[in-house]
């Protein structure tokens, strides 16, 4: 399945959306299995759209990212979880600590890292 064309993010449904979110993340996550960093921030503007898209809808549509924090894929949890911070900061943070105590790298130590930028008040919810 094809991403979304980031031109037309207003007329997806919140599902289309979820699935790209789902979609880029797993591209994320075998991006950082090879160590390719420039193809992963890449990624990066892709992602920054689909929070703002779901952040812009009726509602703050990013409680819909909760959804994924079950998802099998480490990586979709980890994204989730940040983009989420926002509208569940107590759910965010719940599935970012067990993520950093998962031991899982690397994403357990961007979680950490994430953990450390909330207790330092570095991250500024929006």
């Amino acid at each position: 399945m094809s991403s979304l064309s980031l031109r037309h993010l207003t007329s997806a449904s919140v599902e289309e959306i979820l699935a790209d979110y789902v979609r880029m993340s797993l591209e994320q996550y075998e991006y950082n299995l090879d160590g390719d960093f420039r193809s992963y921030n890449m990624t990066v503007p892709r992602q920054i759209a689909l929070e703002a898209e779901l952040r812009r809808r009726d509602g703050d549509q990013r409680r819909a990212l909760l959804a994924l924090f079950d998802h099998p894929n480490m990586q979709v949890r980890l994204n989730a979880a940040r983009a989420a911070r926002p509208v569940a900061p107590v759910e965010a943070r719940r599935k970012i600590e067990e993520i950093a105590a998962s031991g899982h790298y690397p994403q357990s130590a961007d979680a950490g890292s994430s953990l450390s930028a909330m207790d330092r008040g570095i991250y500024k919810p929006d």
